[in-house]
């Protein structure tokens, strides 16, 4: 269908939005198209969106724009460079973004991803824009193709949608309601995954520990790291985990499964009971902390990070400082700040909230650098260490360098052997002595200096 065409997919948001990436990816070249790295060189710019926070939108926008001063590729089949967007934007505006962005082409949503071709094709023959919005599935679906970015790790959907309902949140409008895909499903994906050399599976959904109750009648995750454990795979994480539904089973993997990496994301949002309640979260501050005492009493090395939004409508000084000192108390290995951005259409956004913009700016600097001192604490308890290395990338810290990640999340830069080559270690586990401790990354030298 797309002989001769290139493409190229921008990513933005999380991690299910670069799986869709990869299947959207896997699904062109299937059909003849080749994958390119800049839009310039791309027939087909393909955008993967994220609407959670406004500054995506923005960026989304900014860049689509841009666009049209870049001329088309020299030897392109076509006469033009045709846009598409999709991914929870183009769930969420559907035909509204061809106002909005008029060289926009195809918007497709989070559940048309196969459709994608046949728009194009519609737009390339019939020179005019489309877009296909479906509401929702019934069933979980994740038959496309995929092209991973690395061969030995893999994102293995096991639930989308969401039910929860944040009053900030938009996912449950834009991904629907929550599905789980079937136990033997998942059972069966990780081993082919082992079987083509996957090292790293990392087990997705909005909200992992609710997995199973829509087709068990109760959640069964704690059964799904086990049969993930049991295809042998080096590694395992999961993204992402809401507190209100991590069980004492799940927690207790963490002491039985040697594969099961002792990181785990837990969000907390804020430390405020008041606040919580008005976020719809449905657990307490007190909660979470017996979570963290349950999680650390198991795996006492494991490496906690979480998400906090600051400037809730309506959030106090009192309330912030909750917050604060629940950073401080836990020490976190990382903390993903944001200041609070309203979404049309959720409850939030309705709330008035008076604080001034100066106010909830300074809590936030205030909050960024403990984050930073927290992290900087943490790391400096790896030196010497020997830590297991999974190396998947070049460092940007030196053309003789490379990196990876260790088990707690921690990047770790090491220095190419002489003689050797990155391509001779990526993908690999390697062991390295950690000699250098920074804020946001680790360096250190091969044990075995191979």
């Amino acid at each position: 269908m797309f002989e001769n065409a290139t493409f190229c997919v921008t990513t933005f948001g999380c991690q299910m939005n670069k799986h869709d990436s990869e299947r959207i990816a896997g699904l062109l070249e299937s059909l003849g198209a080749s994958p390119v790295e800049t839009v310039e060189e791309a027939d087909f710019a393909i955008y993967m969106t994220c609407c959670v926070r406004e500054r995506a939108d923005e960026r989304l926008m900014g860049t689509v724009r841009s666009m049209k001063n870049i001329p088309v590729r020299p030897g392109s089949p076509y006469c033009k460079r045709y846009v598409a967007i999709g991914g929870c934007i183009g769930q969420r505006d559907g035909d509204g973004l061809f106002g909005k962005l008029p060289n926009v082409d195809v918007v497709f949503g989070t559940h048309n991803m196969e459709d994608l071709p046949p728009l194009l094709q519609e737009a390339v023959e019939e020179g005019r824009q489309r877009a296909r919005i479906a509401d929702g599935r019934a069933e979980f679906h994740d038959e496309l193709p995929e092209d991973r970015e690395h061969p030995w790790a893999a994102w293995l959907p096991i639930t989308v949608g969401c039910n929860n309902f944040c009053t900030y949140c938009v996912v449950p409008y834009v991904r629907g309601r929550e599905i789980s895909r079937p136990i033997e499903e998942i059972e069966q994906a990780a081993r082919e995954y082992v079987a083509q050399g996957v090292k790293e599976i990392t087990l997705l959904g909005q909200n992992v520990n609710s997995y199973g109750r829509d087709l068990y009648g109760r959640p069964r995750f704690a059964d799904v790291l086990d049969v993930v454990s049991a295809s042998g795979v080096d590694r395992i994480r999961f993204a992402t985990s809401h507190p209100k539904d991590l069980t004492d089973e799940v927690i207790e993997r963490f002491g039985t499964l040697g594969n099961l990496m002792p990181a785990l994301h837990l969000p907390v949002q804020s430390a405020s009971n008041r606040v919580l309640e008005a976020m719809h979260r449905s657990y307490t501050v007190e909660h979470y902390r017996e979570l963290v005492a349950k999680l650390r009493a198991v795996r006492p090395d494991i490496a906690l990070s979480t998400d906090i939004i600051v400037g809730f409508p309506g959030e106090t000084e009192q309330d912030f400082r909750a917050t604060y000192d629940l950073v401080k108390e836990v020490g976190y290995n990382q903390v993903f700040t944001f200041i609070y951005s309203k979404r049309a259409g959720t409850p939030a956004a309705e709330m008035e909230d008076d604080t001034p913009r100066e106010v909830i700016q300074e809590r936030f600097d205030c909050l960024v650098d403990l984050v930073q001192e927290s992290a900087y604490d943490r790391n400096q308890t790896e030196m010497g260490k020997v830590l297991p290395v999974l190396i998947d990338a070049p460092s940007k810290r030196g053309e003789d360098l490379m990196m990876g990640k260790a088990p707690r999340n921690q990047t770790v830069h090491v220095p190419i052997p002489a003689g050797c080559s990155l391509e001779d270690y990526l993908g690999r586990i390697v062991d390295a002595r950690i000699e250098e401790s920074r804020r946001w990354y680790l360096r250190g030298v091969l044990v075995d200096g191979r």
